[in-house]
């Protein structure tokens, strides 16, 4: 029977992941800040255990196949570098020495498409390209890039495979991250719209990606996760569509967006916590695509389309 340790169960992805491992027949072991607050999260084969990303695992990594790290912060309003890299780089870099320390045979690290260079709609960003403008600004995106490449310089002995989601949407336990991009979508009769856009995917197709990459992924590589390249205007028309709503859309110009970080910038030198500043405005205006060739040549993923993660988010309103 094969053992996982799984971090970040409670987040829209880990819960969709132990769900899916857990049918499979894994035994999955999960640290929670606290297990009273888990009550939803029960299965015969799930061992929950309360402590925090900094804690010391070694004794529990001794039982287990592979570690798969998904926890993160990603909270966009936090004002210092210091804390993502805290947590999306120190303590990964801590868990990681842990699972080598403990002979863990596999150790898969769920990292962000934007760590990567991203492309438009006349070339698709890849794993072969580097971090480029404006997420070379990002503390989140900094911090994931300066785990993996703390990962791959030190994986030697341990087969390492860097998992790179785009912008994850579909049902789950957690719906406060990026899910919040259908809910204000929904039951607009004016629906202002950033320049931009994303690669979307569902976020079950990343759980499965995750569980293959267990099976085929190369120690060494990144494997990006995204399916559908849209505009902030293709995606809430297909979401309109989904719902059968037609809200007056209102697209926000990119001045308009780029002058309201000015603001941001100030309070976030005065330490003060905000979204809203000029890296993220500039995020909102850049239209961030990628190509998911090689996790549908080496990883097998077939992938499922966004309309159908809006509908399956839209029919489990009891999870919102």
């Amino acid at each position: 029977m094969k053992r996982v340790f799984l971090t970040g169960i409670t987040g829209l992805l880990g819960s969709g992941l132990a769900e899916l491992l857990l049918s499979r027949g894994y035994h999955v072991i999960a640290p929670v800040r606290q297990k009273s607050a888990c009550t939803d999260l029960t299965h015969p084969n799930l061992k929950l255990i309360e402590g925090s990303l900094f804690d010391d695992y070694s004794e529990k990594l001794r039982m287990v196949d592979t570690v798969i790290h998904a926890a993160a912060e990603t909270r966009q309003d936090l004002p210092r570098y210091t804390p993502y890299w805290q947590t999306n780089c120190s303590a990964t870099i801590q868990l990681f020495n842990s699972a080598h320390r403990s002979g863990v045979p596999t150790f898969i690290f769920v990292s962000s498409a934007n760590t990567l260079g991203h492309g438009s709609e006349k070339e698709y960003g890849d794993e072969k390209k580097k971090i480029s403008a404006p997420f070379d600004r990002s503390f989140y995106a900094l911090s994931k890039l300066e785990a993996e490449k703390y990962l791959l310089a030190n994986n030697k002995g341990m087969k390492t495979v860097i998992i790179n989601p785009g912008f994850m949407i579909g049902p789950g336990r957690n719906q406060s991250g990026s899910n919040r991009i259908i809910r204000m979508g929904l039951r607009k009769k004016l629906l202002f719209y950033p320049p931009g856009g994303k690669s979307f995917v569902h976020v079950r197709d990343v759980t499965e990606a995750i569980r293959m990459a267990m099976e085929k992924g190369i120690d060494g590589e990144k494997y990006l996760i995204v399916n559908e390249n849209l505009t902030y205007r293709q995606f809430f028309t297909e979401l309109n569509q989904t719902t059968g709503r037609s809200p007056v859309m209102i697209k926000i110009p990119p001045l308009v967006l780029k002058s309201l970080g000015i603001p941001g910038d100030l309070l976030r030198r005065l330490g003060i916590h905000t979204e809203w500043c000029s890296v993220h405005m500039d995020i909102l205006c850049t239209r961030n695509f990628y190509s998911n060739g090689k996790s549908v040549r080496e990883l097998g993923i077939s992938y499922t389309p966004v309309s159908e993660a809006i509908h399956d988010y839209i029919k489990e309103p009891q999870r919102h």
